[in-house]
């Protein structure tokens, strides 16, 4: 069963004297976090439809960071659209690579490949 936790976005949070203030003393954080949570949003329910708005959104008034994230997802919006819209993942695969690779430099210089095979098991 998944259980999925509410956090608060940054507009819905607690309104305590500090979270107002640094809104209200720094739009660029207001407007960030913002946009952080639109994305947020767009990723989570897959509305690949809305990211080229969004990217539009950050490269016209977000602050810089935001603004370069946004114009690396431009360069290839293809693959990221595809990774919003095909139900398909390779994290699986990915996870198994990182933690072998994770094993191997463990082991790197003290044991043989012989080792790493038994340390690493084989599923089928």
């Amino acid at each position: 069963m998944r259980v999925d936790h509410a956090v608060p976005r940054c507009s819905e949070a607690p309104r305590g004297r500090t979270t107002l203030s640094v809104r209200l003393a720094c739009p660029d954080i207001a407007r960030a976090c913002d946009l952080a949570w639109t994305f947020h949003d767009l990723l989570q329910h897959r509305c690949s439809y809305k990211l080229l708005e969004w990217v539009r959104q950050a490269e016209r008034d977000a602050p810089p960071p935001l603004r370069s994230f946004a114009q690396s997802l431009c360069l290839d919006l293809d693959a990221v659209t595809a990774g919003l819209t095909i139900p398909w993942s390779s994290g699986i695969v990915e996870g198994h690579v990182n933690r072998i690779k994770t094993i191997k430099r463990a082991m790197y210089g003290t044991a043989s490949f012989r080792l790493l095979r038994t340390r690493i098991p084989l599923r089928s």
